[in-house]
Order: C-alpha cells, then sequence, then structure tokens
C-alpha cells in the first residue's frame, strides 16, 4: 500500500503566489493539504478559500497561529494524519513525478526523509548559477534549505520534536538533526522556486548577505541575533 503524503505550507502575505502554488498541485492527488496561515495582512485568507474547491480532490485544512515559520510548519505537522510530511514555500511549485519519486525512496525503511534540487523560475543568469550552487552545497553537505521541499516521515519528525522554535535557519538545523537517523535522499527532479528575493535585493548582494548569515550561524551566532540582519522579502 502506498504511503499517505501531507503537504504543509506556511503562508504570510502570499496572496501573489499561492493561487500558482495550489493549482499545481492538484494533479498530484496528495492525501492532505495544511496550509498554516501566520497572521496575514493581504488577500493571503481570501485567496485561499477561493481556490478550495479546486482542491476537492484532497482532504485541505486552513490553520491559523502565530508568525514564524518553525511554529507554522509545527502547527502543520501536529494537524498532519498521513505518513509523510513534506514542507513546501508559498512560493514553490512540486515537479512532475514528484509523488511517485518519493514513494519510491520512501519504501527503503532505512530512508527517513528528503529533498528535491531546486531551480528557479528564470533559469537562466545568475538564477542558473545560484540554484547549481546551493543544489551542489547541498549534496556535499547532506543539508537542505526550505526551497527544496524537505520532506520526512511523520513519526521521525514528532521523535524529533519536529523543527527547533528560531526565526531562521530552522531548515537548516532541521535536516542536520535529521541525517542522524538514517539516510535522507537527494532527489534530482527539480523544484520551481520564485527568484523575488534576488530580484528586489540584486543577486551578488544577496549571496553575500545570505552566506554571511549563514557563517555567522555555523559559528554559534543566536538565529534570534542574526534575525535582526535578515529582511523577508515578499
Amino acid at each position: 500500500m502506498a504511503a499517505s503524503i501531507a503537504i504543509i505550507i506556511p503562508t504570510l502575505n502570499e496572496e501573489r503566489v499561492l493561487p500558482r502554488t495550489l493549482q499545481h498541485l492538484v494533479p498530484h492527488q496528495f492525501n492532505e493539504v495544511i496550509v498554516v496561515d501566520g497572521g496575514s495582512l493581504d488577500r493571503t485568507m481570501s485567496v485561499l478559500t477561493h481556490h478550495l474547491t479546486e482542491l476537492n480532490m484532497v482532504e485541505i485544512q486552513v490553520i491559523e497561529t502565530d508568525r514564524g515559520r518553525a511554529k507554522q510548519m509545527n502547527a502543520g505537522a501536529a494537524a498532519a494524519r498521513s505518513d509523510i510530511l513534506l514542507f513546501l514555500h508559498a512560493d514553490t511549485q512540486l515537479p512532475d513525478g514528484c509523488r511517485s519519486d518519493i514513494e519510491r525512496v520512501m519504501s527503503n525503511p532505512a530512508c527517513v526523509g528528503g529533498r528535491f534540487d531546486v531551480q528557479f523560475e528564470k533559469d537562466r543568469g545568475w538564477a542558473w548559477l545560484i540554484s547549481r550552487m546551493m543544489n551542489l552545497r547541498s549534496r556535499w553537505s547532506g543539508i537542505a534549505t526550505g526551497d527544496q521541499a524537505i520532506f520526512v516521515r511523520r513519526e521521525i519528525f514528532n521523535y524529533m520534536d519536529g523543527y527547533a522554535n528560531i526565526p531562521l535557519m530552522e531548515d537548516i538545523e532541521f535536516t542536520k538533526r535529521l541525517k542522524q537517523f538514517g539516510h535522507v535522499a537527494t532527489l534530482h527532479a527539480k523544484v520551481t522556486t520564485s527568484f523575488r528575493r534576488w530580484e528586489q535585493r540584486g543577486a551578488l548582494p544577496t549571496i553575500i548577505h545570505m552566506w554571511t548569515l549563514r557563517l555567522l550561524y555555523w559559528m554559534g551566532f543566536n538565529p534570534h541575533t542574526l534575525q535582526q540582519f535578515y529582511a523577508t522579502i515578499r
């Protein structure tokens, strides 16, 4: 029997990108879709309500909780009943055949979770280079970022107590711990995500900014301190 899969989407002011992500989920026929909103001030909730009829093939829940991606993803996981949890950013679309890819790697009992490769919507120039660097870094380190659609067995996630309640780097911290519990699959299929952060601030300044934050994190700086230097762009 195939494993059941829940998609968990944390949202905050995502009215522009959420409709496309929801539409892309329809043909995959996942068992659950759980959207966890952190207090959006735009039309995210009304946009979501409008698209619920398109997702009538699956069970969908809408949860409202405190702001914070880690808190939101943990709340979504707590509401899920499926065997596998997949955490998906609101501006990211899964590739064709993704469900089969997940079922294939997770049929191995030694595999505790995994992630996809990533590409940006504009797959050229800086976007092409940055995504390939992200994928190579992830394969080398075994650590993934949320852009790569991290998935995990629900029982492992619960045993790990989910994501650490920190304001950023929660994905890196989580996948670093996840490696201790078994094999983490690195799928070659690519999710497609927005290039908006890089476009707004400029590709090179954003590279420097993000890598500086990660370096400081690896050096032991508190994520709550680093949050002062991080700007979320929507």
